[in-house]
C-alpha cells in the first residue's frame, strides 16, 4: 500500500475545501439552518409529536443526511472529474499508484468534508431545536457509512460524466427528490397504505430511518435492513469501481 500517495491526494483534496470554504462548508450549513428555522421552529412550533419526538426534533436526522448525500456525491465526483478535465488524470494513471490507492484517497477526502459537514449540520440544530441521541455509536457509525458509500458513488459519477452538467444531473434530478420523498420531513405511517409499500421501494427511505434510530430509537424501517441496504450498496459501488478500473471505461478514451 503506497500510503504517500494516498496522503497526497487526500491532502490536495483537503488543501481544495480550504481554498473553497464559502461553498463546500458555510452554504450548506447556511442553507440547511434555513430549513430549522422554516420548519423547525416556526412550523414545527405549531405541529404536534411525531412518534413522541416533536416535529423540529422529527427532521433533523432527514436534513442532515439530504445535506450529506449531495455533497458526498458532488464532493467526489468533482474532486474526481477536474483531473479527467484538465488532462492530469493520465498522469495519475501511469504512476505507480493501483486504483485502490487513488480511491482512498479521493473518497476519503470527500468523506471526511462530508461527515465534518454532517456535525456541523448537527451542531448548529441545537441552535434551534432540542434534541437527543439515544444511540451516539450508531450515529456516527451511519453518518461515517453513508458518507463513505455515497462518496464512492460520486466518484463513479465523475468517472462517468463528460462536463460539467452532467456532474449535476444525479444530486440534482435522483438524489435530492428521493430524499425529499425518502421520509425525511415526515413519517411514512403517515402515508396510505398503498404508498407506504410504494416508499419501500426507495433507498433513502432506508438510510433516513436508519439514522434516525440512532436519535431516538425508533424508526419506519428495521435498523438491521437498513444498515444492510446500505452495506449493499457500498458494495455495488465497489465492484463497479474496480470494473471501470479494470476495463478503463471512461479512463482510456
Amino acid at each position: 500500500m503506497n500510503l504517500h500517495a494516498i496522503r497526497a491526494i487526500y491532502r490536495f483534496e483537503m488543501a481544495r475545501t480550504g481554498r473553497t470554504l464559502m461553498q463546500s462548508i458555510a452554504s450548506p450549513v447556511l442553507s440547511t439552518s434555513l430549513y430549522f428555522v422554516v420548519f423547525g421552529a416556526a412550523i414545527g412550533s405549531r405541529m404536534g409529536q411525531i412518534g413522541g419526538v416533536s416535529y423540529g426534533a422529527f427532521i433533523i436526522p432527514g436534513l442532515i443526511m439530504l445535506s450529506l448525500l449531495n455533497e458526498s456525491v458532488s464532493n467526489a465526483s468533482f474532486g474526481i472529474y477536474m483531473p479527467k478535465w484538465a488532462g492530469t488524470i493520465y498522469e495519475l494513471l501511469s504512476a505507480p499508484v493501483t486504483f485502490v490507492e487513488v480511491v482512498i484517497g479521493y473518497v476519503g477526502a470527500a468523506a471526511t468534508k462530508s461527515v465534518i459537514l454532517g456535525l456541523l449540520i448537527l451542531a448548529t440544530a441545537r441552535l434551534f431545536v432540542p434534541y437527543q441521541i439515544m444511540h451516539p455509536f450508531w450515529m456516527v457509525g451511519f453518518l461515517v457509512l453513508t458518507a463513505v458509500t455515497f462518496s464512492l458513488f460520486g466518484f463513479i459519477i465523475g468517472l462517468w460524466a463528460d462536463d460539467f452538467q452532467k456532474l449535476q444531473v444525479i444530486p440534482l434530478m435522483v438524489i435530492t427528490p428521493l430524499t425529499f420523498l425518502g421520509g425525511s420531513f415526515y413519517s411514512i405511517a403517515m402515508l396510505p397504505p398503498v404508498w407506504q409499500k410504494i416508499t419501500l421501494f426507495n433507498p433513502v427511505v432506508y438510510l433516513v430511518n436508519g439514522f434516525r434510530w440512532s436519535f431516538y430509537g425508533q424508526a419506519d424501517v428495521d435498523v438491521v435492513l437498513s444498515a444492510s441496504a446500505t452495506l449493499g450498496f457500498l458494495l455495488v459501488c465497489i465492484g463497479a469501481v474496480w470494473w471501470i478500473f479494470r476495463t478503463g471505461w471512461k479512463l482510456k478514451a
